[in-house]
């Protein structure tokens, strides 16, 4: 039996009520009263996949997610996404995702549940990954979507993927902060579902993040989990999917999460390095867009992942960011740049001596290359691209040298 539990008070919900808080204020958390299956049966489905739920890397665990019919499930099939090794780190690239970000792992579950709720319209504020997500699985499902996007804030290709799909998008006059509490009005006002992180149901898609990936290690936990902080809504899901593998038995320990901030863009950073006695707010504005929030929803959850799970946070410029984007997209792996304050994050934490050689780490790559061109042809080399005359000799002056 699953319940909505306040991470709080000992307020609980019924499963199938619409709310995304307690009445004391605070955030809810999908729970469940019946232990979790063993690993066993999601290794099975893996290695034999009998059904488009079991060909989804969210589904696959579909007994620790969500209560429902498989028939009522919406997927695309999203998530099985690859884990690559490079230079002694290892790489999980939820870029790899049906629209190109680890938003679908979320997207799925709780657009399942809008359905199950009989929802007619869903939205979401966005910085764009979770929009161009909302806008393809309420698509699928013949859902309206309506998306709250900071205008002139988010990237062209996401801009475009989102309105692709269908969604209706509202261009907002400020932040994404702005956007957030705007579309938490309009939702509650209009009687629209709600897709943002505040939803526990999109904390409990994007656990499979890290459930995949302990399966793609054959479940030997690597010493750090590496990710990018933003809205803080991985970043909770994280210590959650951690914390419910361990008291499964999935894991003999526990990882270290490292979740990373830009500088332009850090209040859990802030946060952090006061032990969290404040919580901080900040006008955030950074290269990588994804990560662009002052004011993260998820935040006392995270805090509650990084203290159970011995975590920390860190901050990298805009310049290390991107030379670390660099440095992926050399790998031919690429991603966004939000994704690569996961390598900056590394490069930093390795050269203060708290990540050591020989230590496995992951670090998880949240969108596709192309999330954000714009942000390459920025800082493509002058040499890369040259403009020639069509002749063998203009060819042979350049390619020669």
């Amino acid at each position: 039996m699953q319940r909505l539990q306040c991470i709080a008070c000992s307020n609980h919900f019924p499963i199938d009520e619409v709310r995304y808080t307690c009445d004391c204020g605070n955030l809810l958390s999908v729970e469940r009263d019946t232990p979790l299956p063993e690993r066993s049966l999601f290794d099975s489905r893996r290695a034999n996949p009998r059904t488009q739920a079991d060909q989804s890397g969210v589904w696959r665990f579909r007994e620790a997610l969500l209560d429902i019919d498989e028939a009522s499930i919406v997927t695309h099939p999203e998530g099985a996404t690859r884990l690559y090794e490079r230079h002694g780190i290892w790489f999980k690239h939820e870029g790899e995702n049906p629209t190109g970000s680890f938003k679908d792992r979320g997207m799925t579950v709780a657009l399942t549940q809008a359905v199950r709720l009989g929802a007619r319209a869903v939205a979401c504020a966005s910085t764009g990954n979770t929009s161009a997500s909302l806008a393809a699985y309420a698509a699928q499902a013949g859902l309206q979507a309506i998306v709250f996007v900071p205008s002139g804030k988010i990237s062209a290709g996401k801009l475009a993927q989102t309105l692709a799909y269908g969604a209706r998008c509202l261009q907002v006059r400020g932040d994404f902060d702005t956007a957030m509490r705007l579309v938490r009005e309009a939702c509650d006002r209009l009687g629209i579902y709600l897709l943002n992180s505040i939803n526990p149901f999109r904390i409990e898609g994007q656990k499979t993040i890290v459930w995949e990936l302990l399966q793609d290690l054959s479940w030997n936990a690597p010493d750090w989990i590496v990710l990018p902080a933003g809205n803080l809504g991985n970043t909770s899901a994280f210590g959650k999917a951690l914390r419910e593998a361990r008291t499964a038995g999935w894991i003999d320990r526990i990882p270290r999460l490292a979740a990373i901030q830009a500088a332009g863009a850090n209040p859990f950073y802030r946060s952090f390095t006061e032990a969290f006695a404040t919580r901080h707010r900040v006008t955030a504005e950074t290269v990588a867009s994804a990560i662009r929030i002052g004011d993260p929803v998820s935040y006392e959850k995270a805090v509650t992942a990084i203290r159970e799970t011995r975590g920390l946070v860190a901050e990298v410029s805009d310049e290390e960011l991107m030379a670390a984007k660099r440095e992926i997209d050399r790998m031919g792996i690429g991603c966004e740049p939000a994704s690569a304050t996961t390598l900056a994050g590394v490069k930093k934490l390795r050269a203060a001596g708290i990540m050591r050689e020989g230590e496995r780490i992951v670090c998880v790559l949240t969108g596709n290359v192309l999330k954000d061109p714009d942000a390459i042809m920025r800082n493509v080399a002058e040499e890369q691209v040259v403009e020639i005359e069509p002749t063998i000799e203009a060819v042979e002056r350049i390619v020669g040298k």
